[in-house]
């Protein structure tokens, strides 16, 4: 029987597995944001991970069947993207998961019905995989859908077992693959042969729960959780030779291969993975910026960061000059917005932030350019040992060296390879292999595996726990019964006096930290028996009461008084309060697509983080401050409600990007001021805030600004400090407040007239002394040379003396040496056009090299170049050896 494929799009595949499910009793589920609420990972790399909590018994599902296409990002094997048919660092899972409903004989009799009837695919171009001890799917696959058995193949643990780390929740799997290449025959099945196979949808059934000593316990809710990858059924369905080919992400690579004004079918095989690269990676910083992620340093801004470079470094490869991400974004946007409308929502600030980035390393990729020269000039100048086999292809560039360039500077070690050959140089590849390793043991540590363990004694008793009653928005005092008690993480009928806990209680009146508000303090008590409670942290929804035991025993079991502190409470609302004012004035002064990007909410303080492409002016940040106070002074009151996420959304509230929301949210409302979605806590009027203070507004990474400032009672405390220390400098300067800013430039004035002064006599003296030195200078042929110490002198002093020196020598070599202060060298060396041009002698590379006796290096222009040290004791030694090297090569 012949294949004929169905052709269908990207979006009527994703479509139709959505509507088979839903037929069946699935509800269909949106995708989660690509910033998870689990803190173990860094970004949404797998289906099932918006319902790990579900998973983990932590959370109760809130219906029994749903199905998602679900947004993911994996970057642990980033190397392979564009090299092979089916790598991606952003992909779509499809999934159908049950949550204690159907189990494994229909989730295969749908998986079957969905794969060969809905889209069409032969059942003989069809093999499954089980697990080798998992007989009854094996059965399940044979007797009642009907597969042969030698097209059924049994997998061993590694395969077809899937588990979330030592312990928890594990189970078998069955995979479904579909075949290139029915014509080879069913003799040798290989389902490790990706050029004939290809696994498009695993069944996963969670089954067991496995304990420390490895032991399989039936799970009483069994569990199905499968994932069909949307760009590999397109590759099957549309009949292309790989994922990237399929009109979810050719159109992207077209638009690039436009600009750079090639083709891509008649390219070679380096550019084709280029604009797969390209392809690919557009697409994941599309959604990544959607998300809220943005540029930097660390953490998901690190990843976005990378992949963007990543992009334009391709993009170089293949011959684009210019800015052009944000053009390929576009196509990006357009193919995705229809499922996806927040990627057309943001546009305008992923445009923004693709060009920042796009502009800040081209100029990185120049200095990459630059370090590459002077690393091969460097190699060059090494000397290799007679009996190395460097000897007769030259130097060698580091892996380490080669792994910079890779790594900071965007250069592919084939290029680097590429450059260094042409100079007669090979690259360690190997030490480079080591530095790669190193990074990809970062990466891991960096949480790209899902980690459903069942982590302390807390998971553990899980299932046992019901979540905590949250009371604190209406009562701060409360009883309540202690569940459970920790120490150092494992489970405990009792505390004594002195001991660190960590408690679970029923029902509490305490706010657990979250929102980035922190969480409250106070007290537990009992008769004798008082806790000091100093935080409150809250995993899924069972608040863990952190702190110390101070007086009597605490027991399971037993009935506390649970009492927060009502001042620190007072302060954290007003805080809070105030951050959402603040928003507002933001999005009202300043801009009006300003966007949450982070926050802090303490007792002390609060700080918001927010999307803004340039810093703001002083005028900007007084009115948004004036604002604020204006707001406070108002008496705005709060209209606290719960409703449907859509009845807010449609009233106007304002969410955080990337935040996960449930059906029914709670909205803070201040009438014509502020309306978020939000659970903190809150004042009931904005008079209770009394004053708003900004201290700072500064940025923390590209395009993103950070605002710090205090409100309520800490406003009275900032206010104190800053009085004392305006009254210490009245009485000092013998000043009035209001004249301090004068006299304290007066002073400003004073001291640099007078450091100009110094700096003026430093070089007269210096002159001075060097002046005394034209006598000890020494001729070799027609050339003069001197060689000398000029004690205490600074380096831009010694520079000017040198000059100066060389200067009326005429045709000279001028080397001088100080040691200006304890720790530091400086060296200069001057010489005329005669040396550096007849002679060869390079001022930069002959000081530089002088340097490193001193500890030091340095460089510069062939005529003239400085440098330092930190080691004085070896200056004598430098100088002799700066002499004896000027005599044997002026001969």
């Amino acid at each position: 029987m012949s294949f004929s494929p169905q052709s269908l799009s990207g979006s009527e595949i994703r479509q139709k597995f959505l509507n088979f499910y839903a037929e069946r009793g699935h509800k269909i589920m949106p995708s989660a944001s690509l910033v998870p609420e689990d803190p173990t990972v860094l970004l949404t790399i797998a289906g099932m991970l918006p319902f790990k909590p579900i998973f983990l018994g932590q959370r109760p599902p809130e219906v029994p069947r749903a199905t998602t296409s679900q947004k993911c990002i994996r970057t642990n094997d980033i190397e392979n993207v564009g090299r092979t048919a089916r790598h991606h660092t952003f992909f779509e899972m499809l999934g159908n998961f049950s949550f204690g409903d159907y189990f494994k004989t229909q989730a295969i009799a749908w998986g079957w019905e969905l794969s060969t009837e809905v889209f069409g695919l032969p059942p003989e171009r069809l093999v499954v995989s089980v697990f080798e001890d998992d007989d009854e799917a094996f059965e399940i696959w044979r007797d009642e859908i009907g597969i042969p058995a030698h097209r059924i193949q049994r997998m061993g643990e590694d395969d077809n077992f899937w588990k979330s780390g030592p312990t928890g929740p594990c189970g078998p799997c069955s995979e479904i693959y579909y075949d290139f290449h029915p014509e080879l025959g069913d003799d040798k099945i290989d389902l490790e042969d990706d050029t004939r196979f290809i696994e498009f949808y695993n069944l996963v059934f969670m089954q067991y729960n496995r304990d420390a000593e490895g032991n399989l316990t039936p799970l009483q809710n069994k569990n199905i959780d499968t994932g069909m990858g949307l760009e590999r059924m397109a590759q099957i369905l549309q009949s292309v030779p790989n994922n990237y080919e399929t009109d979810l992400i050719f159109p992207i690579i077209k638009t690039a291969a436009d600009i750079a004004g090639i083709d891509y079918k008649k390219s070679d095989k380096k550019t084709q993975v280029s604009l797969k690269v390209i392809g690919d990676h557009v697409r994941a910083v599309v959604h990544l910026i959607t998300d809220g992620v943005t540029a930097s340093n660390i953490g998901r801004g690190y990843i976005l960061r990378r992949l963007i470079r990543r992009v334009v470094r391709h993009g170089r490869l293949i011959g684009i000059e210019g800015e052009f991400t944000t053009k390929v974004a576009e196509t990006a946007i357009r193919l995705s917005e229809e499922v996806y409308p927040q990627t057309r929502e943001r546009e305008t600030v992923i445009k923004a932030e693709l060009q920042r980035e796009e502009e800040r390393f081209l100029e990185t990729l120049e200095r990459g350019e630059k370090l590459l020269t002077d690393i091969i000039e460097k190699a060059i100048s090494k000397e290799i040992p007679p009996q190395s086999p460097l000897s007769k292809g030259g130097g060698m560039i580091s892996g380490k060296d080669a792994f910079v360039l890779y790594d900071t500077y965007g250069f592919p070690l084939e290029l680097t390879q590429e450059i260094a050959e042409e100079s007669g140089l090979t690259v360690d590849v190997s030490g480079f292999e080591v530095e790669m390793e190193e990074q990809r043991n970062r990466s891991k540590d960096a949480h790209e595996t899902i980690d459903l363990t069942v982590q302390g004694s807390l998971d553990k008793l899980a299932e046992n726990i019901h979540p905590t009653a949250f009371l604190g928005y209406s009562e701060l005092v409360s009883e309540a019964v202690v569940k459970v008690i920790l120490i150092e993480g494992k489970s405990v009928e009792s505390a004594e006096a002195g001991t660190k806990v960590q408690i679970v209680l029923d029902q509490t009146p305490f706010y657990a930290e979250s929102g980035g508000q922190i969480g409250d303090r106070g007290f537990l008590s009992f008769g004798d028996t008082v806790v000091r409670v100093k935080d409150v942290q809250k995993e899924s929804n069972i608040f863990i009461h952190l702190g110390k035991v101070e007086r009597g025993i605490l027991t399971v079991g037993m009935t506390v008084n649970a009492q927060i502190d009502r001042a620190c409470r007072r302060r954290a609302q007003a805080n809070h309060t105030a951050t959402h004012l603040l928003q507002s004035a933001l999005k009202l002064i300043v801009d009006p697509t300003i966007s949450q990007a982070g926050s802090l909410v303490s007792f002390e303080r609060l700080r918001f983080d927010f999307n803004c492409p340039r810093s703001l002016t002083p005028e900007e940040v007084q009115q948004v401050e004036d604002q604020v106070n204006s707001w406070i002074a108002e008496a705005h009151p709060a209209i606290v409600a719960e409703m449907p996420l859509e009845d807010a959304k449609n009233k106007g509230a304002t969410a955080m990007f990337g935040e996960k929301y449930s059906d029914v949210v709670r909205v803070v409302d201040y009438a014509g001021v502020s309306m978020e979605l939000c659970g903190g806590t809150h004042v009931n009027n904005t008079a209770e805030i009394g004053l708003f203070k900004i201290v700072s507004e500064t940025g923390i990474s590209s395009g993103i600004r950070r605002i710090e400032a205090v409100a309520g009672q800490s406003v009275l405390d900032y206010l104190k400090v800053r009085d004392n220390v305006v009254k210490e400098l009245g009485d000092r300067f013998k000043a009035k407040p209001e004249e301090l800013p004068e006299r304290i430039t007066n002073l400003q004035n004073e001291l640099k007239a007078t450091q100009k002064q110094l700096e003026a006599a430093k070089g007269e003296l210096a002159i001075a002394k060097s002046d005394q030195l034209l006598a000890e200078a020494e001729t070799i042929g027609d050339i003069k040379i001197l060689v000398a110490e000029l004690p205490g002198v600074d380096a831009d002093s010694l520079k000017k003396a040198a000059e100066r020196l060389q200067q009326k020598l005429g045709e000279s070599a001028v080397v001088l040496g100080s040691s200006p202060e304890e720790g530091k060298v400086s060296l200069v060396a001057a010489f005329s056009a005669k040396v550096h041009k007849e002679k060869k002698l390079q001022a930069g590379k002959f000081i530089g090299n002088i340097a490193k006796i001193c500890g030091g290096g340095g460089g510069g222009r062939p005529n003239f170049a400085q440098a330092g040290g930190r080691d004085a004791s070896k200056l004598s030694e430098a100088l002799d050896t700066a002499k004896t090297q000027l005599v044997e090569g002026l001969k």
